[in-house]
């Protein structure tokens, strides 16, 4: 297994789309020059997304590990479409996202500090933290715990000054234009 001599802390936030899909494509490289790559997706349940199916074709090289709520219509995940209803409600935050969320930071301590893994993705934890679902001195935490040859992603909108200040890099998405605005679901195998 390769590994880095230099691992740094990216941040990739914004309003615009494209945070995950960045850190998708850094795994893809990543598992490309052998090192192993490792996404715990917060907020985000075990949906029909193409990237936990990619994923599960490169696995052990790359592995996602989603970690919020079952989709909230009730139908199986294969079913889910991905619709704006199985995301949390920032004026409803309920005691299952925080619990997920909870989970999630636990699982990444246990995964960043294994020694497994060259590249830690923490897709959505920035909404998360924006959300109240986990607190920064936690998130920072997992920063600092870091070993010296991990690279570590953050992906979310909103990332606080004090993230930014401890990331080596970070990345702002800008919306320019989106479909959803003019009403366009989110569409299988490009948006999810």
């Amino acid at each position: 297994m390769e590994s880095l001599n230099r691992g740094l802390v990216q941040i990739y936030t914004g309003g615009g789309k494209g945070k995950t899909t960045a850190a998708l494509g850094l795994a893809m490289r990543a598992c490309g020059h052998g090192l192993r790559a490792l996404m715990i997706q917060f907020m985000k349940g075990a949906s029909n997304t193409g990237e936990l199916a990619s994923a599960a074709k490169l696995y052990p090289q790359f592995e996602i590990i989603p970690s919020g709520k079952p989709c909230s219509k009730g139908v199986s995940n294969d079913e889910c479409d991905y619709c704006r209803e199985c995301f949390v409600n920032p004026d409803n935050v309920e005691d299952e996202d925080r619990a997920a969320s909870r989970r999630a930071i636990e699982l990444a301590k246990e995964k960043i500090g294994s020694g497994d893994y060259q590249l830690v993705i923490l897709d959505e934890i920035v909404c998360a933290l924006e959300f109240g679902l986990v607190e920064l001195a936690d998130v920072i935490a997992l920063i600092e715990a870091k070993p010296p040859t991990l690279e570590l992603v953050l992906t979310g909108r909103g990332a606080p000054p004090e993230l930014i200040e401890k990331a080596d890099l970070v990345t702002e998405m800008l919306p320019i234009k989106h479909p959803w605005d003019a009403g366009v679901k989110a569409r299988k195998g490009i948006e999810y």
